[in-house]
């Protein structure tokens, strides 16, 4: 209770000056001997008052005259000069007592974003000279091991080096169940070491980490105004001269008409009709709602990197995948090596696994993991073909290893015209100009991708499809498992670039989901970019509207939900504070409204509708 005073101790103080004083004037008779209680009111007028008034005449020279604070200056003021001190201190008080309870609210909102991502500790425990010391972590260089005891949050980005471990990284991915991780895994900071102690080497300084990045996408998106938010800024500047210039009328005009016009009774109506239009239920409670729809995404592992994406994932229509990494695991395992003209099945996997060494591609790991890193040959000019495969010399010997455009390319025959019977992924291999052989890789499917693609369809997502460079059999074998409209294969990043093109602007929100560098360009170009942003690439988590932290497909429909829902909350707000405010100010006109009801349309109204947009962040969704 003591701390609640001390951080409202202004208003506190006015609370209990405006009761005396009210107390005073209407509980011992003292109407019409305004000199006892009026002190009382003036004192409490100029505790909150003063800062409004001061406000709107600071204003006046930045062009902004017909602010909510001039306002409230002159409707009290007004009020004041009527004689009706205790409504018109009654609307300053309220109003800056709401004041103060709204930003409460907005501070809560910000505060619980920023506890969920902000885990990064300040310390880190680094092995120098065989010993262990204890530094800031911007002081722990790349490549440097680090210890992190059981309980303690890693502070950088890492590769495991002890055999196993569990952490939890809910902060990071809101995954609550915990992520098992062996030698060589990647660890991402934030994550909280669970049993044993581990020792990590350092990949990523300390600004580049994943929760460096994740801090920095979510207060550039906070920055990010949605289509409704610029609507209700516009629509505040025209209005608030409007209620004003109406507020004017309602004083002379009646003049004209009424044949007993009493100048103050039409200008009391005027100050509370005045009081009742201020629009800060929407100007607060509308971002309020968009901030609690991106700390409610990130709660559930998913960034979206400004709240105007939103409102385009509540329109989404068209929605475009990759294959590999996005609906499937995109963790391949080599299961035939097919060898010909009299190589052998190890060598054939050698000259493939050396033109592979620094492949960060999943079909180029599993083809080192076959090798099991032995016998791996020294690689000279070495090229990549884009979308195709590699080139380069290998122990004396020219080798390709690529898909069968790249043989096409290189005038190189496949056997059987590259017909096969399995709807496996074929990495075909040429030595010297001669078809040398294949390589059978497969993929599976992610657990929750068949359970996203039925909620994107119950989410009326009418259209989708996938864009893959996996040859056409592999991906209708995908496509037809997950009930898919379309599948495209054998796609260059360029065709699906243009692909996607084809369908933009045609009245339809089209999103393309993607995890490779290769998709990059095709993320960045589609309406809403969504990223699978545990395993993508940095480029295409920076060009990407949405990152899905955690890989999970079905956090798509997740995020539709939570847009959805923040879609409704914004327009039960607008409707509501319009609706009473509209009312009350007809009330108002007509002479059947008081300022208490005026307070009530301008603070009770902006404080309901606040406490329903935290309603936004409390949500479960699916």
């Amino acid at each position: 209770m003591s701390s609640f005073l001390k951080k409202y101790k202004k208003p506190a103080a006015a609370f209990v000056l405006f009761a005396v004083a009210w107390v005073i004037e209407f509980g011992f008779s003292f109407a019409g001997k305004a000199y006892v209680y009026l002190p009382l009111y003036g004192i409490c007028y100029l505790i909150v008052g003063e800062p409004i008034v001061v406000g709107a005449i600071k204003a006046i020279p930045k062009g902004t005259i017909f602010g909510e604070f001039m306002l409230m200056s002159i409707a009290t003021i007004g009020a004041f000069a009527l004689g009706k001190y205790a409504e018109g201190v009654a609307v300053m008080l309220f109003y800056t007592i709401g004041e103060e309870l709204q930003h409460g609210a907005v501070h809560r909102a910000r505060h619980s974003i920023k506890e969920l991502i902000d885990q990064q500790p300040d310390q880190a425990t680094v092995e120098r000279d065989g010993a262990t010391e204890q530094v800031h972590p911007s002081k722990v260089d790349i490549g440097e091991v680090i210890q992190v005891k059981p309980g303690e949050k890693v502070p950088l980005d890492g590769e495991l080096v002890t055999d196993e471990a569990a952490f939890n990284t809910a902060a990071l991915t809101g995954e609550s169940k915990p992520m098992s991780r062996k030698s060589g895994e990647e660890i991402w900071a934030g994550s909280i070491n669970q049993d044993s102690p581990v020792r990590i080497r350092v990949t990523q300084g300390y600004q580049d980490t994943k929760l460096a990045n994740i801090l920095s996408l979510v207060r550039e998106a906070s920055k990010r105004k949605a289509p409704t938010q610029r609507f209700i800024s516009k629509f505040a500047k025209v209005y608030t001269p409007t209620i004003v210039w109406l507020a004017v009328a309602i004083v002379f005009a009646p003049w004209l008409f009424v044949s007993h016009y009493v100048f103050q009774d039409w200008l009391y109506r005027a100050l509370i009709f005045l009081v009742v239009a201020c629009p800060c239920g929407l100007v607060i409670s509308i971002p309020l709602g968009y901030f609690g729809g991106i700390g409610a995404a990130s709660k559930n592992g998913i960034l979206l990197k400004g709240s105007d994406f939103l409102d385009q994932l509540r329109k989404l229509d068209t929605l475009y995948f990759d294959k590999t990494g996005t609906l499937t695991k995109g963790t391949f395992s080599v299961q035939e090596v097919t060898p010909f003209n009299g190589i052998e099945e190890s060598a054939l996997v050698r000259l493939a696994a050396s033109l592979e060494q620094q492949s960060t591609h999943p079909i180029g790991k599993a083809i080192l993991n076959r090798a099991n890193g032995s016998g791996l040959a020294k690689v000279e000019d070495q090229q990549e073909v884009p979308g195709k495969g590699l080139r380069g010399q290998v122990a004396g010997k020219q080798v390709a290893v690529g898909n069968e455009q790249l043989m096409k390319q290189l005038n190189i025959t496949i056997p059987g015209n590259g017909t096969f019977d399995h709807p496996h992924t074929y990495i075909h291999v040429a030595v010297d100009d001669e078809y040398a052989g294949y390589i059978t890789i497969s993929d599976e499917l992610k657990e929750d991708s068949k359970k996203a693609i039925k909620l994107l369809r119950n989410l009326d997502v009418k259209k989708m499809a996938m864009l893959s460079g996996d040859k056409q059999e592999v991906v209708d074998h995908i496509a037809s498992e997950l009930e898919l409209d379309n599948a495209l294969g054998g796609l260059l990043p360029e065709d699906k670039y243009n692909r996607l093109e084809q369908v933009l602007g045609s009245n339809k929100t089209v999103g393309y989901v993607g995890d490779g560098v290769n998709d990059a360009p095709v993320i960045t170009r589609a309406d809403v970019g969504l990223v699978m942003g545990g395993i993508g690439s940095d480029a295409s988590i920076e060009t990407a509207d949405v990152v899905i932290q955690t890989d999970q497909l079905s956090k798509i429909p997740t995020s539709i939900d939570i847009a959805n829902f923040t879609h409704k909350i914004v327009w039960q707000n607008i409707a509501f504070a319009l609706g009473v405010k509209v009312l009350v100010m007809l009330l108002a006109t007509l002479g059947m409204a008081t300022m208490w009801e005026a307070v009530f349309a301008d603070v009770g109204v902006a404080l309901i509708a606040v406490a329903n947009a935290i309603r936004i962040q409390q949500k479960s969704y699916n």
